[in-house]
Formats: structure tokens, C-alpha cells, sequence
């Protein structure tokens, strides 16, 4: 039998909100705060993925518009679940929009007009600080023995470097392909062709009776032998 195993024993919750836990009292405190935390940023995360969703315009829009909805919703399934962890536990959680604003770290952004690129690489850099955060939350987890907290973080972090790696993957700029130009062909490919060189003297681009010949009626008196 495990010794390190706590006898359940209440906790001085306000207005008799005390879950039955076998974590101590400094253990449901701070993973309480480290959850609350946590639980805040999720919610500016998802304010700001859905403002970016709502608002992203350009050739991309579709993509972008579908990326961060499904973004979107994979935030605010974390919310509830990350609030309930820390009622299990007899600790409380965030009771309106005002603590939010105190606990958040993510910032949000109030511009006019952001562009699509910029939206998403500002949403990796707030992925990618929200699993600094979450790993953070993890330590504090372990040292208080609480492995369901930890088991339900590796999860979340696991969600967030996805939503990273797609969110770097949709902000690269395309790549230009080795067969759209040919060797030595500076002008592009969708250049202008050039017109004819004088010859002779004459004016650029003028037919001439041997032209002509050259071009049309010789190969066709070649068919007619």
C-alpha cells in the first residue's frame, strides 16, 4: 500500500464547496491557482482564435476560416474540463469575465484589421506559451502527486503543439517549383514574346516575300509532290 496516500479529509472551501480530496491543503491550492491560470488564458486563447476566425480575409479565407473554427472548438472543450479538475480536487474555479481579464497571460488583440498571416503566427506564439504554461502546471501537479491533473495536461499540451504545427505549417509562404522557370530563361515564363530583329536594314517585324515563302508555301509544296 502506497503511504504516501492522504486520509480524505475536508477542506475550508467557501460556502460549503469543500471536496472530499486525499491532496493536501497547499496541494489543492496550488494546483488550483496553476489551473485557474490555465483556464483563464484558454479562455483569451479562444476569444482571440474565434475574433481571427470571424475576421481573417484574403485568397486563403476558407482554409483559415475552417482552421481556426476547428481551433475554436477544441479550445473551449478544455475549458469545462480543466474547471471541473479543479472542483475533484475541492479547489474553485473562475466566476466571471473580470477574473478572467486579472488571471490571463495571453493578450488579446483589439486592431481593426490584422492580416490573415499575421493572425496565425500570432496564435502559434500564443499556442506555443500556453504549453510553457500547461508544462509549468504539469510541474506542479507532480509535486503534489496529482497524477489525473498531470494525465489531463499531457493531453491538452499534446493538442497545443498540434494546433502549433498546423498554424506553421499554414503561415509558410509557398515554395516556388524547381520546373516554373526554365534555365536561362530570365524573363519568366509568362514573358512577352519578343518581336522580330531588323534584318537587312528593314523595319522590326516586317513580312517579307520570302518570309512568307519560307513559312507556308514551301512546306506546302514539300506535301503536294
Amino acid at each position: 500500500m502506497n503511504t504516501k496516500v492522504r486520509k480524505l479529509e475536508p477542506r475550508t472551501a467557501p460556502a460549503r464547496l469543500d471536496t472530499p480530496t486525499d491532496l493536501s491543503a497547499e496541494g489543492v491550492r496550488e494546483i488550483s491557482a496553476a489551473l485557474n491560470a490555465l483556464i483563464a488564458d484558454t479562455f483569451a486563447l479562444y476569444v482571440k482564435t474565434k475574433n481571427f476566425h470571424w475576421h481573417v480575409s484574403g485568397p486563403h479565407f476558407r482554409d483559415y476560416h475552417l482552421l481556426l473554427d476547428e481551433q475554436g472548438d477544441q479550445l473551449v472543450a478544455s475549458i469545462d474540463i480543466l474547471a471541473e479538475r479543479a472542483r475533484k480536487i475541492g479547489g474553485t474555479t473562475v466566476r466571471s469575465i473580470g477574473q478572467i481579464a486579472k488571471l490571463q497571460r495571453i493578450k488579446d488583440n483589439d486592431k481593426n484589421y490584422v492580416p490573415a498571416v499575421d493572425m496565425l503566427l500570432e496564435l502559434m506564439n500564443d499556442n506555443k506559451a500556453q504549453i510553457r504554461h500547461m508544462r509549468a502546471a504539469h510541474e506542479v501537479a507532480d509535486k503534489h502527486e496529482d497524477v489525473a491533473t498531470a494525465s489531463l495536461l499531457e493531453t491538452f499540451i499534446d493538442e497545443a503543439e498540434k494546433r502549433c504545427w498546423f498554424l506553421f505549417e499554414a503561415s509558410r509562404q509557398p515554395e516556388r517549383s524547381a520546373q516554373a522557370m526554365p534555365l536561362g530563361n530570365t524573363a519568366g515564363p509568362l514573358a512577352r514574346p519578343r518581336p522580330p530583329q531588323r534584318t537587312n536594314g528593314g523595319d522590326a517585324g516586317q513580312i517579307t516575300a520570302g518570309t512568307v515563302w519560307s513559312a507556308v508555301v514551301h512546306p506546302l509544296s514539300s506535301l503536294l509532290r
